[in-house]
């Protein structure tokens, strides 16, 4: 009979380590032992801590891929409350986390681009997919509800997502909401207004 793989627990647990203490900073025996299972399982499944890195990337982009369907991409709400519901529903897992851990991508466009190629490429195709849902739901805000956009979609929405991985690590070093909220509050009140 054949063992059951290890692969899913080294992922799923080993994402913890990768969290706390970023993809450089955590080291294979970290990792197996976040995961519960022998060091040499690692090689089992995994070619290297770079293959494992960018593995770890696609899984946690699958949660994120939900959250843009639940929000971004709901049309039966206005594209202002899809992009603000995004928003919410992050705060909201940050906050469950204590204000702690921030972005998986983000923290590893950190502290891993440097070292390794294959990583920096992957996340450029990881963003580009992420950043087509905030363009279509602002391009949908400027036509639908008469926000004036300040620059065009595309680049409003780089905007929007590298501010909020901003606020993402202010909110790691304050432990606190308060950056998140300082977001929402620009971006809704004073940057994304419908007219009238």
């Amino acid at each position: 009979m054949a063992r059951a793989s290890k692969k899913d627990q080294i992922l799923d647990k080993g994402m913890r380590a990768v969290r706390r203490h970023g993809l450089v900073g955590s080291s294979v025996r970290d990792i197996t032992a976040a995961a519960e299972v022998p060091l040499g399982s690692f090689g089992n499944h995994f070619a290297s801590k770079e293959a494992f890195g960018i593995a770890v990337i696609d899984r946690y982009f699958e949660g994120v891929r939900g959250i843009v369907a639940e929000t971004l991409d709901d049309l039966s709400r206005s594209p202002l409350e899809r992009l603000r519901a995004y928003f919410d529903v992050i705060t909201e897992r940050l906050g469950a986390r204590e204000w702690h851990d921030g972005c998986l991508i983000g923290n590893t466009s950190v502290d891993s681009v440097e070292a390794s190629e294959a990583i920096r490429t992957h996340l450029v195709e990881v963003y580009a997919e992420w950043h087509e849902p905030f363009t279509r739901c602002l391009e949908d805000a400027a036509r639908e509800q008469g926000v004036e956009l300040p620059m065009p979609a595309a680049d409003c929405a780089d905007f929007l997502m590298a501010s909020w991985q901003g606020a993402m690590l202010r909110m790691k070093v304050e432990r606190s909401p308060a950056p998140l909220h300082r977001f929402k509050t620009v971006v809704f009140d004073a940057l994304l207004v419908p007219r009238g």
